[in-house]
């Protein structure tokens, strides 16, 4: 059977516009840039919707280097049961289809902020939360502190909650993460 072809990380433009677009840089010493975008360019380089308003997150290249491995192998295991082809993270403008764009930045919103000693612990409990679990709270934190810049609220908790918590064996976070989340907030 002939895998399907997609931009980046499952994203097929003539399905839905809706859709995230990674911004690697060639140098390590610039930020990635996340953004969340509802068109697509059919041009080499995208360039609508690539304005402060559509950031959602902004994280250091040393961030992103700890969780791009386990946020590819985890995509592109996905990809691979859907018949997708599979992608990697290399530089330059990658687009992701919307709900692997949502998961990617829930991760990115725990980590923007802590230790880097906790990616670590913060990986284990993302990959051990199912994807509608991350969708969810993607959706709940985007609704109040969805902006980049709005590091407050939702965006605390979703830290505390990933990267926090204990660790059960199955790798994800022990009890309920919505109960998790409401203490501390």
């Amino acid at each position: 059977m002939v895998k399907q072809k997609a931009l980046g990380f499952g994203y097929i433009p003539d399905e839905a516009q809706h859709h995230f677009l990674v911004q690697i840089p060639r140098s390590k010493k610039n930020d990635i840039y996340v953004y969340e975008r509802f068109s697509w360019d059919n041009a080499e380089v995208q360039s609508s919707e690539m304005e402060d308003k559509n950031i959602k997150v902004v994280i250091s290249f040393d961030k992103w280097a700890a969780i791009k491995a386990a946020v590819e192998k985890e995509f592109n295991r996905r990809l691979q049961v859907s018949n997708i082809l599979v992608a990697k993270f290399k530089g330059g403008d990658i687009p992701l289809e919307r709900l692997f764009g949502k998961e990617l930045v829930l991760l990115l919103w725990a980590i923007e902020n802590s230790d880097p000693s906790l990616i670590s612990i913060a990986i284990k409990n993302w990959l051990g939360l199912s994807p509608e679990e991350r969708w969810w709270l993607f959706t709940m934190t985007n609704a109040s502190t969805g902006h980049y810049a709005n590091r407050n609220g939702w965006r605390i908790a979703i830290r505390y909650a990933l990267t926090e918590n204990p660790i059960d064996d199955k790798g994800g976070i022990q009890g309920n993460i919505t109960e998790l989340l409401y203490k501390k907030i």
